[in-house]
């Protein structure tokens, strides 16, 4: 309510007359104004023609009210501080407007020797040599902004949860590029970055085989400037029958229901359609930690 309120006092109060017609106002901001006008009598909505205006009655006492929700105009803040103390000076809250932040941290490792991270802007730091640090200190960090130069010239992996980031022993033999890990959904900086630029040759993404999955999947090559494959688990059709979860499937159907629609215009890969169709048929999910789950001697699978 006080965000609402503090935005339609800061509209009325910029015009000359302090009276807007009340569609200049949102709902809840309408609201805000009238449960004003009942507590102070500061302000009165009052009909004129056909529809109604707000009209402040004291704009001395509305502006006082005005620096209480906002202690710091837009101008009196400092535009080179962080976004969330500047929404503390202007709304008492971070969350009181955008607070996106311009960095995101991707925690990384090495697969394999030989992985280094070249970023052409930085002369000082031009190398990242993502396998000594994984040695050292079991993995890294890229500090990545959206027009950065970073890039590498093995794949990168991507897993959303912490297990197969722990432990690497599920990759395929052979396999050498960065892996990286992601909470759950895919942060939206993460695919603007990806998007900016060429960073690696190839992303492959291995996520949980649900609508949450499958749709982080879609957004991934909607943004994507390289090739991206959703990897298939050794084994994923028994392993499905036999370890999938309903409840997992019902509860990510709006997300299932969404993916396969983006998927289709982009252009289903053969073996992604197999197991989309696997997962409607028997309504069924099945969540990639399960992939340990795998008898040995299975052929590996990639969809592309």
């Amino acid at each position: 309510m006080s965000q609402a309120l503090s935005t339609a006092l800061a509209k009325l109060l910029d015009t000359e007359s302090a009276t807007l017609p009340a569609s200049s106002f949102t709902a809840a901001q309408r609201r805000a104004l009238d449960e004003l006008a009942r507590r102070t009598a500061a302000v009165r909505v009052k009909t004129e023609g056909s529809g109604s205006v707000y009209q402040a009655l004291n704009v001395d006492l509305l502006r006082v009210h005005l620096k209480t929700l906002r202690p710091k105009a837009q101008h009196e803040i400092d535009p080179d501080i962080p976004k969330r103390a500047a929404n503390i000076a202007h709304g008492r809250n971070t969350k009181s407007r955008s607070h996106g932040h311009g960095l995101h941290y991707l925690l990384v490792k090495a697969i394999g020797e030989g992985v280094c991270w070249e970023n052409g802007q930085d002369a000082a730091k031009p190398i990242f040599d993502l396998s000594a640090a994984t040695t050292i200190a079991e993995a890294g960090v890229l500090a990545l902004r959206v027009e950065d130069a970073w890039q590498s010239a093995q794949p990168m992996w991507l897993v959303e949860n912490q297990a197969l980031f722990d432990r690497m022993d599920w990759m395929p033999k052979g396999s050498q590029g960065t892996l990286a890990y992601y909470a759950g959904q895919l942060p939206s900086l993460l695919l603007q970055w990806l998007a900016f630029r060429r960073r690696v040759p190839e992303v492959i993404l291995f996520a949980d085989y649900d609508g949450v999955g499958l749709l982080n999947y879609a957004r991934l090559r909607e943004a994507c400037a390289v090739p991206c494959s959703f990897w298939l688990m050794p084994g994923w059709r028994d392993l499905l029958a036999r370890y999938g979860s309903n409840e997992i499937w019902r509860n990510t159907q709006a997300e299932f229901q969404t993916a396969i629609s983006r998927l289709d215009a982009l252009g289903f890969e053969d073996g992604l359609r197999d197991l989309c169709k696997a997962l409607n048929q028997h309504g069924l999910a099945l969540e990639h930690e399960a992939v340990w789950l795998a008898e040995p001697d299975k052929p590996m699978e990639k969809a592309k």
